[in-house]
Order: C-alpha cells, then structure tokens, then sequence
C-alpha cells in the first residue's frame, strides 16, 4: 500500500473515531466544553472527507463536473453548521459563519500560500503566477460586496428598505447565483486539473465516500451547535469569535490545506487557484444560496451585516486585489494577510 493509501485510511479512521465520539458526548450527557472540542475537531475532519471525495468523483466525470461538484457539495459542512445554527436561533453565530469563511480563506489561507510560495523561490523570494486567477475572484467578491453594502447603507438611512431586508436579500442571492452560474459554467469547461491525471478511489468508493462524510456532517453540525452556547459561556468567548474563527476554520478553511500543500511544491498556479475559486464559491454560491435556504426557516439570513464585517469585506477584497493583481506575491505581502485576519480574530473576541 502507497503511503497515500495509508494516510487517507488512517484519516478516515481517524474522523470515523471522532465523529463517534462526538455523538457519545452529546447523548451521553459529557460537559459541554468536551462535546463542542470533539465535534469541532471532527466537523473539520469531515470537511477534509468531503473535499477528497468531491475531487475523487469528480476525477472521474471529468473536469466540468469536478467544479461543479466542489461548488455544489464541496461545503457541505459549513452549510449544515449555519442551517443548524438558524434553526437554533442563532443568527450572530450563522451570518459571522459565512463570513469568517471568506476571511479565512481571503486572508488567512491565501496568506499562508503566499509566504510558502514565496519562501520556496530561494533566489527573489518572489512567487509568480497568472494574475487572471484571481480577477475572477475579486470581481464576485466585489459583487457580492456591492450587494450587502447597499442594503447597509439603506438600512442606516432609516428609509423603507429595513421593512424589506428579507426581500431585498432575497433578490440578490437570485442575481448573485445567476452571476455565479455565469462564470462557473464556462469557467470549468475551459479548466485544465493537472492533478487529475488518476483516481485514487473507485467511482462507487468515492460516492460512498461522499455520501457517508456528508451525511455525518449534518449529524455533527446539530451536536456542534447543540453544545455551542453553553461552550462559549464557559470558555467566555463571543459568539462572533465562534463563528468567525473556530466555525470558518472548521468547516472551511482546513480543506483548503491542499493549497499550501502545493504552494510548497512549487505549483503556483495552482496552489492560488485551489485558494481563490473556494473564495468565490462562498461569496456568491454559498453565501446567497444560504440567504435563499434562511427563509423556509425561523430565523433569516440576509446581507444585511453590521459594520465591522462590511468595513473588514472591503478592506480585504481591497488587499487581496492589491497584493495579487500583478501576478508576484512576497513572504511580507502573505504575512500582511494573515495580519489582517489576526487582527479581525481579536476584535471578535471582545465583540
């Protein structure tokens, strides 16, 4: 057996045993605390299933499909933990959810793929690569941003608007997702996946694959959300830290390891890729499907976000666009993302 072979059954293993225990500790009464670590590290596991087993399908239908799929599928995790979260009532912890994610991956992630890419060019200390990866990027996340900063804006004008959020939120998502499709559709015929020269996994153990990491995603979400309040209380951290940093990284930011993985590898192109279409997907596919998804539940989620998060949206679409646009990124320019995060992180705890 390749060692490949051996790390992805010993992570399955791995996340089987925590997904176990996660729900030994929610029905078994364990201390909230101990309920929430487990189930947080074992959301981020499966998150990590559910990538490999999207991409080992998809290695199988081809490169179209392998897009569509890890647009579809891809954040199952996260899209259970926020629909679990607005069923429980809690809409700080779902909306800064969503939104931890595109700062988890905008900045964080992609910043940590910089600096690696940059520290392995020895000689310039300079990563190059095609700046039109991510044009397609800043423009949804642009998008997507003019969208919630006109609702804010409506919203603080005191007009007639805020009687309508749901409705205007509504509208958008449809629009955004229509964007979306715009892009995605040609944007994966034209791909060309350099890893995806074979399947490592059957196309039968790859779909059970998927099927079973997405299914105990949705199990692990409600036990998340489940323990998420009392947990909180006793660690005393906000609910805005909850979401933004420990759901956003859980449910999201993990798979996109793959990212630094390569980075380190020296395949540039496709180390951003892997980082920046993950951002797209959750501005204008995720983001607006959950908006659309809110209203057949009690609690709604719209782009209607307070002002730390819209401010924090348009620095970092701002930075992301500056310190990419020319195709060259060095260590400083991946440090000053992960900066931004960090300092955004703090924030949350005292929000």
């Amino acid at each position: 057996m390749s060692k490949s072979g051996r790390a992805a059954r010993l992570a399955i293993a791995a996340t089987t045993l925590l997904t176990a225990l996660a729900g030994l500790a929610h029905y078994a009464g364990w201390t909230s605390v101990a309920a929430f670590v487990i189930a947080t590290v074992a959301l981020a596991g499966l998150a990590c299933l559910v990538a490999v087993a999207t991409e080992q399908v998809g290695e199988h239908l081809g490169p179209a499909a392998t897009g569509l799929l890890q647009s579809s599928v891809g954040n199952l995790p996260e899209l259970f933990v926020v629909i679990f979260a607005l069923r429980a009532g809690e809409h700080v912890v779902a909306q800064s959810a969503i939104v931890g994610s595109l700062f988890a991956n905008a900045l964080l992630v992609l910043g940590i793929v910089l600096m690696v890419g940059a520290l392995r060019r020895r000689a310039g200390g300079v990563m190059r690569f095609d700046p039109r990866i991510v044009r397609a990027t800043a423009t949804m996340l642009f998008v997507c941003l003019f969208a919630i900063v006109l609702v804010a804006l409506s919203l603080a004008s005191g007009g007639a608007v805020r009687h309508h959020v749901d409705a205007v939120s509504a509208i958008a998502a449809v629009l955004l997702l229509g964007v979306y499709l715009a892009w995605i559709v040609p944007h994966v015929r034209g791909e060309e996946r350099p890893l995806a020269a074979s399947a490592k996994l059957s196309l039968a153990a790859a779909a059970m694959l998927l099927i079973a990491a997405g299914t105990a995603s949705g199990f692990v979400s409600d036990w998340f959300v489940d323990a998420l309040r009392p947990a909180i209380a006793q660690l005393h951290v906000s609910q805005a830290f909850a979401g933004l940093v420990i759901v956003a990284l859980a449910g999201n930011a993990v798979e996109n390891a793959a990212g630094v993985s390569l980075a380190a590898k020296g395949q540039s192109d496709l180390a951003v890729s892997v980082v920046v279409n993950s951002v797209a997907q959750i501005a204008a596919f995720l983001f607006p499907l959950l908006v659309l998804v809110s209203l057949a539940l009690h609690t709604h989620l719209t782009f209607a976000l307070p002002g730390l998060y819209i401010g924090a949206l348009a620095l970092s679409a701002v930075a992301v666009w500056q310190i990419t646009e020319d195709g060259e990124a060095r260590p400083f320019e991946g440090l000053a993302l992960v900066a931004i995060y960090a300092i955004l992180a703090v924030i949350t705890v005292y929000e």
